[in-house]
């Protein structure tokens, strides 16, 4: 199974490495967003490595070099015209220019280069379609939490409905952009579904309003009974009803493929041996409001609803030297570290358990240490301490074993396992032994008047019940607050799940909410405490096997039943020249030569968040269903950061971590160019002092004697002409530089 993380990193390579000048040598040229792209999956030792004696930021002021370019940039107008300028006005400033662009280049913008004074040292142009997040080797990102308020928050007034809905508009547009990149850089065309839900309308901006729906069908039009009879007015009048952001969004993606397999008629290109086409299932966070809150204790979901783990991959902890004293550590969580990739999945029982027999195991595999093993977390701290001449393995250990203690103290603390059983009855309707709780209310007011427990778990607890009896009476609700004495925005949070098509009032003469999706009780053995299963499991699996409703979860145009044969026996296509690669001095994309794996792929998108739950789901799925299975969200989400969120969602945001502004109350953009530019744009640097073109000199003189200069902590960009410091540790420079000595004479 392919990683996203070594896919978008080989991708990124291979562009580097197809510019191969006379001279060897040649310049990267980035801007300030494409860096962090490079930086997330490379280091900056990496990049020296293939050639690259100099990284600039195409927003400095640089001194022309006799090297040719390899500009990693973003699509904008912006940069177009910085590209322009480096060759125009009698000004050179490299001998050519190799043009990669991380995502599509719009046809206007192509134009204007190659109708502009740069054309000529123009050697080549490429689209890589990698302008999304890796953050795991099966999970991906947006990285935008703000689009949870675009996509739930309700209009302001009446008058704002119009503006608030083409804002959404624009967002989903680049939300289908970004899922467009992974499928292309996937080389997927796959099938697209979506959640078109049956108990509640359309939520946020898309609710049904007489500023954005058609207008209604003339009087007597109703009589008709076929859907054909009653006309196309009707029909457009009572579409508003069903127009979801799940739908829209997947009608953007299907189009957005759709126009590049136009124009690259040869996509997907085939595969040895061939994989049977994918699917895309594009749900969103209203889908199920349960995960998001109820306490998970596998290791990786406890670790980030517990501690204090920042953007879900910085953690700081007391790291205890081989001198016996205690210092400030701040790890990072990635894929990198292979005792987080073993154990992340795992429950926080098992996961210790697998961390000790591991210690023990590498303690007897090393020379000199006596003893008898470690018996608990305890003694693997004070072994690990004796162990100085594994620095990184003693990290490791060190830093899971501290998140391991650290949440089991919280969990004895918050009295997590009497709270958590209040919540595993609410979301799955049943008790450990299997029967409905008859005495839940009972269980939990005396927990929600325990002052021990700390709010945000009242609030959780509150919310799960109130989605368990599908609304309450306003009086009862109000009882509930006062016994968690709940703060006003807490109980904003709660009846936030509003927005959310949830229902949390209910009258005495309310029905049931009929929902298609539910939960399906698990077959495999499992803790009391973890007895719910993200609905997303539901999904994927009823997918796979066939069983998933349609009506529910509908196909935008092609059914596998329908095109499954058809497709797989069409010869492949002739690939044709595009315009982009009609100039024969321009290369092109040079091959992957990686092995393909054949499983076929599963692609779940979440509009508004996904949880670790969910994303812990994907992988165990993957194993158990022999597919290659991907999950995406606009961003990850905790159980703090979701309370959070709900706080303020009536506000639009205002407030939040995300957007403490709120969103944008303005008027759409003129154009998806001008929204693509603004969202992309970095400023440009005041005019260069003599005191800094005798600096670059210097850092050009530091070059010729084979020794890379260091930038000033304050910016990714020191000067106009840097490495990039953010992309390698001290060491990693260090050995670069030792290998680069004595090679730079020009």
């Amino acid at each position: 199974m392919s990683s996203l993380i070594t896919t978008i990193r080989s991708k990124f390579l291979q562009a580097i490495r197809s510019v191969n000048p006379q001279g060897r040598w040649k310049i990267l040229v980035v801007d300030d967003y494409s860096q962090k792209l490079l930086g997330s999956v490379l280091k900056q030792f990496d990049i020296l490595e293939e050639n690259v004696t100099l990284i600039e930021s195409i927003s400095s002021y640089r001194e022309p070099q006799q090297f040719e370019a390899v500009y990693m940039l973003m699509p904008t107008t912006q940069n177009v015209d910085r590209i322009i300028k480096d060759f125009s006005n009698d000004r050179q400033q490299y001998i050519g220019a190799h043009l990669f662009f991380t995502e599509g280049l719009p046809e206007p913008l192509f134009e204007r280069l190659t109708s502009s004074p740069a054309e000529p040292f123009l050697r080549g142009l490429q689209e890589l379609f990698i302008n999304f997040w890796a953050v795991e080797a099966q999970t991906f990102s947006l990285n935008s939490p703000g689009l949870f308020f675009n996509i739930y928050s309700p209009p302001r007034n009446d008058a704002s409905f119009k503006t608030a809905r083409s804002c959404l508009e624009e967002e989903l547009r680049f939300v289908s952009k970004t899922i467009t990149n992974l499928c292309i850089t996937m080389n997927e065309f796959p099938y697209i579904r979506y959640h078109l839900p049956t108990h509640h309308l359309p939520l946020g901006p898309l609710q049904p309003h007489a500023q954005t729906r058609a207008p209604p069908p003339t009087e007597g039009s109703g009589r008709w009974r076929t859907n054909l009879a009653r006309g196309d007015v009707a029909r457009a009048y009572e579409a508003a009803d069903t127009e979801f952001v799940t739908k829209l969004l997947a009608f953007m993606v299907q189009q957005n493929l759709d126009e590049h397999k136009r124009v690259n008629p040869d996509f997907p290109k085939p595969s040895d041996p061939p994989r049977p086409r994918g699917t895309l299932i594009i749900t969103d966070r209203a889908m199920d409001a349960v995960a998001p809150l109820i306490h998970e204790f596998t290791y990786q979901a406890m670790c980030n609803d517990l501690l204090p783990i920042e953007d879900g991959t910085k953690y700081t902890y007391k790291f205890q030297s081989s001198l016996g004293t205690f210092e400030d550590k701040t790890a990072t969580l990635s894929d990198a570290d292979t005792v987080w990739t073993t154990v992340r999945h795992m429950h926080m029982r098992e996961a210790i358990d697998k961390l000790m027999a591991d210690f023990n195991k590498f303690m007897e595999e090393n020379a000199g240490f006596k003893g008898e093993g470690a018996a608990s977390l305890n003694d693997m701290k004070d072994m690990l301490a004796n162990l100085p001449q594994y620095q990184e393995q003693r990290e490791k250990f060190s830093l899971h074993l501290n998140m391991a203690q650290e949440c089991m103290t919280i969990f004895e603390k918050d009295k997590l396992s009497l709270v958590a059983n209040v919540e595993q009855c609410c979301a799955t309707g049943l008790t450990a032994e299997g029967k409905s709780p008859k005495t839940l209310v009972e269980e939990m007011v005396p927990l929600l008047d325990n002052r021990d427990i700390i709010n945000p778990n009242k609030v959780r607890m509150v919310a799960l019940y109130i989605m368990y009896r599908d609304g309450v009476p306003d009086e009862d609700r109000r009882r509930l607050y006062q016994h968690a004495r709940l703060s006003m925005p807490e109980q904003d949070a709660v009846n936030s799940l509003l927005h959310l098509g949830m229902r949390i009032t209910r009258g005495p003469t309310d029905k049931d909410t009929k929902k298609k999706l539910k939960q399906k009780s698990s077959q495999e053995e499992e803790y009391e405490l973890s007895r719910y299963k993200p609905l997303l499991r539901t999904v994927v699996e009823d997918h796979v096997n066939n069983k998933l409703d349609t009506s529910l979860f509908p196909y935008v145009k092609d059914a596998p039943s329908a095109t499954t044969t058809s497709a797989s026996s069409r010869p492949p296509s002739t690939p044709t020249t595009s315009l982009r690669s009609a100039k024969p001095s321009w290369h092109k994309a040079v091959r992957l030569n990686a092995p393909v794996d054949s499983r076929q792929r599963v692609i779940v998108f979440v509009a508004g968040g996904m949880t670790c739950s969910e994303i812990r789901e994907c992988y165990a799925l993957s194993g158990s269903l022999n597919k290659d299975i991907y999950i995406g969200s606009t961003h990850t989400i905790t159980p703090r950061q979701f309370i959070d969120d709900l706080k303020v969602l009536e506000l639009g945001g205002v407030g939040s971590r995300a957007i403490p502004n709120g969103i944008s109350l303005n008027a759409a953009h003129q154009s998806y160019q001008d929204y693509y530019d603004e969202k992309y744009f970095t400023p440009d640097p005041p005019s260069p002092q003599r005191q800094t073109l005798t600096v670059q000199k210097d850092i050009g003189s530091s070059f010729r004697s084979g020794k890379l200069s260091k930038p000033s902590p304050s910016s990714p960009y020191a000067v106009s002409s840097t490495s990039v410091n953010s992309f390698g540790t001290a060491g990693e420079k260090e050995e670069k530089k030792k290998k680069k000595k004595g090679l730079f004479h020009f």
